[in-house]
C-alpha cells in the first residue's frame, strides 16, 4: 500500500483515480482550493502556499492540476492561465519537496497528446518525437519540463501523455453529445481518445511496476472525426449527419482554439503495452458501450 498526493484530485480524472486508489488499498491526500475533507489540504498558487501536512508520509505525488484547455477562447490571458496552472504549480510542488527533504518514491505528471502539435498527417507518434511547433505543443513542452525538474532530486518522473479522456460523467463526451452527430471540418483527423478507467488503471500501473519515462495515454485504436461521430451517434441513438459541420463556423465560435477540433494526428500505445499495460478497452465502441449501458 502507498500514499498518494493527487493534485487536481477532485476534478474529471482525479475523483474516479482516488475511487480506484481507494480501492485498491492506497491512502490518498487531495490538493485542493477548497479543502472539504479530512483527507484534503489547501494550496495556493497565487500565494505560492501548500499546508505542508498534505506531504506526511506520501510516498508518490500525481499532478493532475491544469486549467481546461478547451473550457474558453484562447485569448492572451487565457493562455497564460493555462501554461501558468500547469507549471507554476509543478514549480511549487518541486520547491515544496526540496525544501522538506521528502523521500518521493515517484513523481507522476499528467500531460497530453496536444505535446506533438494540433496537426494532420500520416506519422503515427511516438514518445521520443519532437514537441509540436504550436500553442499545445509549447503547453505540454513546458508543463513536462517542470516534471522533470523533480529527477534532480533523483525522484524518479513518469509522464502520460493523454488523449481525450471518454466519462460519462463530465468532460469532452458531454459536449459532443449533441442532438444530431457530425464529424468536424473534414473529418479526417484522428481523435486519440482514452476510456477514463484505462486512464485511471494506467496511473495505478506507474505506481504498481515502478515506471519511469514518459508514455503516451492513448487507446491503441485509431478513429478519425467521422468514424468517431458515426460510433457515438450509434452508441447513444442520436440521427448522424454525413455534412460535416464547417471548419469556418468552428473558427467564428472557437477562434484559434478550433485547431484541436480540425487537426490530428494518430499516436502509438506501443510502448505502454510493451510494460504489460492491457487496455480494458481498445475499441472505441467497447468503451462507448460501457458508458452508455442502461
Amino acid at each position: 500500500m502507498a500514499k498518494i498526493l493527487i493534485t487536481g484530485g477532485t476534478g474529471l480524472v482525479g475523483s474516479r483515480l482516488t475511487e480506484l486508489l481507494i480501492n485498491k488499498k492506497h491512502e490518498v491526500n487531495i490538493l485542493t482550493r477548497t479543502p472539504d475533507g479530512s483527507n484534503e489540504y489547501k494550496w495556493d498558487l497565487s500565494k505560492k502556499s501548500i499546508d505542508t501536512e498534505a506531504f506526511k508520509n506520501v510516498d508518490y505525488i500525481i499532478h493532475l492540476a491544469g486549467a481546461g484547455i478547451a473550457d474558453e477562447r484562447w485569448s492572451d490571458q487565457r493562455k497564460k492561465v493555462i501554461i501558468d496552472s500547469r507549471v507554476k504549480s509543478a514549480n511549487l510542488l518541486f520547491s515544496k519537496a526540496k525544501e522538506l527533504n521528502i523521500p518521493l518514491k515517484g513523481f507522476i505528471s499528467a500531460s497530453g497528446s496536444g505535446y506533438y502539435g494540433a496537426i494532420t498527417t500520416s506519422k503515427i507518434f511516438e514518445e521520443t518525437d519532437a514537441a509540436g511547433k504550436d500553442f499545445l505543443g509549447e503547453v505540454c513542452e513546458k508543463w513536462e519540463a517542470a516534471a522533470l525538474q523533480f529527477k534532480s532530486l533523483n525522484i524518479p518522473v513518469s509522464i502520460l501523455r493523454t488523449g481525450i479522456v471518454l466519462s460519462k460523467t463530465g468532460g469532452a463526451l458531454e459536449k459532443m453529445k449533441t442532438p444530431v452527430i457530425a464529424a468536424l471540418g473534414s473529418g479526417k483527423q484522428y481523435m486519440p481518445w482514452i476510456h477514463i478507467d484505462d486512464l485511471c488503471e494506467m496511473y495505478l500501473h506507474q505506481i504498481e511496476e515502478n515506471l519511469e519515462g514518459i508514455y503516451n495515454a492513448v487507446a491503441p485504436e485509431h478513429k478519425t472525426s467521422t468514424d468517431f461521430s458515426k460510433e457515438l451517434a450509434k452508441s447513444i441513438s442520436r440521427p448522424y449527419v454525413g455534412i460535416n459541420v464547417p471548419s469556418f463556423m468552428l473558427k467564428l465560435v472557437f477562434g484559434d482554439m478550433a485547431k484541436i477540433l480540425l487537426e490530428g494526428s494518430r499516436i502509438s500505445s506501443k510502448k505502454i503495452e510493451k510494460q504489460n499495460f492491457t487496455f480494458r478497452y481498445p475499441i472505441l465502441s467497447d468503451g462507448l458501450i460501457n458508458l452508455f449501458k442502461k
